[in-house]
């Protein structure tokens, strides 16, 4: 059981108590205890129908349902005591929806602020794999899906490759920005591909490029250069530092 401070399991049992709440869970580095004095607390609101969030709202702006797209759906930032604290909400419902898809090695990626690669529906899994309910009930998920993990490298390794043919286009015309920015996404869609490899579940891209090996990666973008020439030989030197990776 993970200790919670006061104001902390205040609010999970307050969360606990709206209609239609089907689990409170915590998630994130307190889940894995891997947290550090920085970290702040996640907790997740499993859901399903329509909510009212007036309970949340006392503790300050809360995104509804639907506002952080169909995947991530909203939730809030609060401070509490000086605790940072995000709430997350998941409808039940698409979180069953996509886990299934994820047990037969399918899952979509959609577009979302703060995501270089985007965010792959089967991070919904991955967070019931992680999450610890400290009210109601989760499902349980076993074990990385082997169709997942089988389909889910494969994937990630044809969009680095993309992502590096359009990093070479825009080198080749000078485009510094774009070679830069497209060269970034395919290190992040290298390590998803590496992590579903490996079968290690992915909750978003913080710490994701050190957890597959690839940090010293992190080198190579503090001094890009600018002509087309050298733009090109710095991105092979990329290209292969990413294919040297294994599983």
């Amino acid at each position: 059981m993970i200790e919670l401070p006061a104001l902390v399991a205040e609010l999970c049992a307050a969360l606990a108590g709206i209609d239609g709440v089907e689990a409170v869970a915590i998630g994130g580095s307190r889940a894995l205890g891997t947290a550090d004095a920085g970290s702040d607390w996640d907790i997740g609101l499993y859901y399903r129908g329509a909510i009212d969030l007036t309970v949340l709202a006392r503790h300050g702006e809360v995104h509804p349902p639907g506002s952080w797209g169909r995947i991530m759906s909203g939730g809030a930032w609060l401070s509490l005591g000086g605790l940072k604290v995000d709430v997350l909400l998941r409808d039940l419902d698409a979180v069953l929806h996509w886990c299934a898809e994820a047990r037969r090695g399918l899952y979509e990626i959609d577009s979302l602020l703060g995501y270089l690669a985007g965010v792959p529906t089967y991070s919904l899994m991955a967070e019931l794999a992680i999450n610890r309910a400290v009210h109601g009930r989760l499902p349980r998920v076993a074990k990385y899906p082997e169709r997942l993990s089988q389909t889910g490298q494969q994937r990630w390794r044809s969009h680095a490759q993309f992502s590096l043919a359009h990093a070479q286009m825009r080198a080749e015309r000078g485009d510094v920005t774009g070679t830069a920015g497209q060269a970034a996404k395919a290190v992040m869609e290298t390590a998803h591909a590496l992590a579903c490899a490996r079968r290690k579940w992915v909750i978003n891209e913080k710490q994701l490029v050190e957890h597959a090996g690839l940090e010293d990666v992190h080198a190579r973008f503090g001094d890009v250069p600018r002509s087309p020439p050298e733009l090109l030989a710095w991105l092979e030197v990329l290209r292969a530092a990413l294919q040297r990776v294994q599983p």
